[in-house]
């Protein structure tokens, strides 16, 4: 019977020749991760449960939403989960100024990849689907379970089929195509469903485009999120050092809830207004409208915190300096990528600008702390979630954009068209 990619993975890790959708199962688990808020929560459940791990080789804890330790919670949560991964004997240590952001330091260090079965005690753990895996969110008590155990239980995902043509205009890039996406099925496009994408349009988009595409997945509601694996897909898995990983094809005769249509050279710079992801406008409106002026910039996160996340912003920055009254954080989303930014002379156009670079973190994103918003202030950011009180105070406006769009309302500060302010492209 024909299947989904989706299907696939989850029948191969339940033993299990076919599998539908609506089917419960239980399947075997790739990797268990956790953080430095769900981890410390996750360690009581374990210890009841044995308290050791399944698999040394498959659980990592990574310590980045209040890493630098913000304050005293935040360092004793961060302790215990560095103890118990050493009691442990893990292998994958994860230490403040070692790693970074948890969704782009597994794929970057070669621990998540095609094929692979994959739940993490965040929500946006779906964004490993842009590497072919299945990967998705989970609450405390399951990933302690996953983490003992080795398995976790699945209602197995209908899908929708997002079929892609077209190649990406200028000035336009991941984050505009999954706002537009959301923007028109709505928070709840996808609820408990697998998006998975395919067309001729997957090949005009990078990995780290399909990185921030799959990484709001859940923002639309589902499941997970996935691509097919390709050439690109293939030399980023071997870049960071993956020898061997499974493949997974859609049947061409595979059954989808719906199909979604979209030509990525008519997507538009998009800006997500508050208070959902979903609530999309195009550039076009909102130039059309009355300025947003604006208190804060942030580039940076899981979603648009990669080196060429960083480097669109830094060319558009390039030459020119912040509005007055706006401050702007810079947060690469790992180690690499920062030393990165350091060779390559990103961090000298960020400062002269008058930005601040900071350590990986995910601090701003979450309100935890690098860039809290004041009651009132209006926010433009690159990250993934603009729901009442997300970053700060519950008046304060979150406005969803591209490092694109954030950059070029730097400069102007209000939100404005990265393609009216200029830079290389």
């Amino acid at each position: 019977m024909a299947m989904t990619m989706t299907q696939k993975i989850l029948a191969a890790h339940a033993g299990k020749d076919y599998v539908a959708p609506g089917e419960l199962i239980e399947a075997k688990l790739d990797l268990v991760m956790a953080n430095d808020i769900t981890g410390p929560m996750a360690l009581p459940i374990i210890k009841k449960m044995g308290g050791h791990v399944f698999d040394k080789d498959k659980v990592v804890f990574v310590p980045d939403h209040f890493t630098p330790n913000k304050d005293i919670k935040s360092a004793e949560n961060a302790r215990a989960i560095l103890k118990f991964s050493l009691d442990e004997g893990l292998t994958h240590i994860m230490v403040q100024g070692k790693n970074g952001v948890e969704h782009a330091i597994l794929p970057e260090r070669g621990l998540v990849y095609a094929g692979q079965a994959v739940i993490g005690a965040d929500s946006h753990t779906c964004t490993y689907g842009a590497l072919g895996a299945f990967s998705t969110g989970v609450g405390t008590t399951d990933i302690a379970a996953g983490m003992a155990k080795g398995v976790a239980w699945f209602k197995v995902p209908s899908a929708i089929k997002i079929h892609l043509t077209g190649k990406l205009p200028p000035y336009v890039s991941g984050k505009d195509v999954i706002l537009h996406i959301i923007g028109r099925i709505g928070v709840d496009g996808a609820l408990y469903q697998s998006m998975e994408f395919t067309g001729e349009g997957v090949s005009e988009l990078s990995m780290d485009d399909r990185f921030t595409i799959c990484n709001m997945g859940i923002e639309a509601g589902g499941k997970n999120a996935i691509f097919p694996v390709d050439d690109q897909a293939r030399e980023y898995m071997r870049q960071a050092g993956v020898n061997e990983w499974v493949e997974y094809e859609a049947d061409e005769d595979a059954q989808y809830v719906k199909t979604v249509e979209v030509n990525l050279s008519e997507v538009r710079p998009t800006v997500a207004f508050p208070h959902l992801p979903g609530n999309a406008h195009t550039i076009d409106e909102v130039e059309a409208a009355d300025k947003i002026y604006i208190d804060q910039v942030v580039i940076g996160s899981c979603t648009n915190g990669r080196y060429s996340d960083l480097e669109k912003a830094a060319k558009i920055l390039k030459g020119h300096t912040v509005a007055d009254n706006v401050r702007v954080m810079v947060v690469p989303a790992t180690q690499k990528i920062f030393l990165q930014c350091v060779d390559n002379g990103l961090v000298d156009i960020f400062v002269k600008a008058g930005c601040a670079f900071n350590t990986p973190s995910c601090g701003p994103c979450m309100g935890g702390h690098m860039g809290v918003l004041a009651k009132g202030e209006k926010c433009v950011s690159t990250t993934n979630r603009n729901f009442v009180g997300r970053m700060g105070d519950t008046e304060a406006l979150i406005y969803l954009a591209s490092p694109e769009v954030a950059a070029a309302s730097a400069i102007a500060g209000y939100i404005a068209n990265p393609e009216k302010v200029g830079g290389e492209n």
